[in-house]
């Protein structure tokens, strides 16, 4: 079981510097690239978690990740992860990239949402979506989309731990438990 408290510490340490150089953003969308690769790569992550392979192996690896990135590497999450060899702590990457993520969003004043939809929803309609939820929370709403045919029709927004729940299968049900 991975200690979350250690990954919030780190989380917390690269906000920091981050933050620092106005890169919260950047950085974010750097360390959860970085953590992506290596969570869908077995092989990658085998090297990188497995103890039968050095550190200075592992440095190696991180270095050669991290030129592969889009843009160069933000100094704050090259150091991070430099430091997460050091240490062997490359296990909690994962975790600090979420904790990351939330602790910039609440830094930034922004709060996560989910829509699901039966069918795909067109730009505008998230937009729309968005700005409402936005005038609902009086706060910046980052949403992310999926589909669900289940839902028959109509739209579920999750933000934060509030559910708008507008599909037609709640109706539905909500409407047969009226009629018993």
């Amino acid at each position: 079981m991975v200690n979350v408290s250690i990954a919030r510490r780190y989380a917390r340490a690269i906000l920091d510097v981050a933050a620092e150089g106005n890169r919260t953003d950047a950085v974010a969308e750097q360390l959860n690239a970085f953590a992506a690769v290596v969570a869908q790569s077995p092989e990658l992550s085998d090297v990188l978690l497995n103890p039968a392979y050095s550190r200075a192996q592992r440095s190696r690896v991180v270095e050669a990740l991290l030129q592969t990135l889009p843009s160069p590497a933000e100094p704050a999450l090259a150091n991070a992860l430099r430091l997460l060899v050091d240490r062997n702590r490359l296990g909690y990457l994962p975790d600090i990239a979420r904790l990351y993520r939330d602790m910039a969003d609440a830094r930034a004043g922004r709060v996560r949402g989910q829509v699901t939809s039966a069918v795909p929803l067109t730009p505008d309609a998230v937009t729309q979506l968005q700005q409402s939820l936005q005038q609902l929370t009086q706060r910046n709403v980052v949403l992310e989309t999926r589909v669900d045919p289940s839902l028959l029709g109509g739209v579920a927004a999750q933000v934060g731990g509030t559910l708008y729940d507008g599909t037609l299968r709640t109706q539905l049900e909500q409407l047969r438990r009226e009629l018993k």
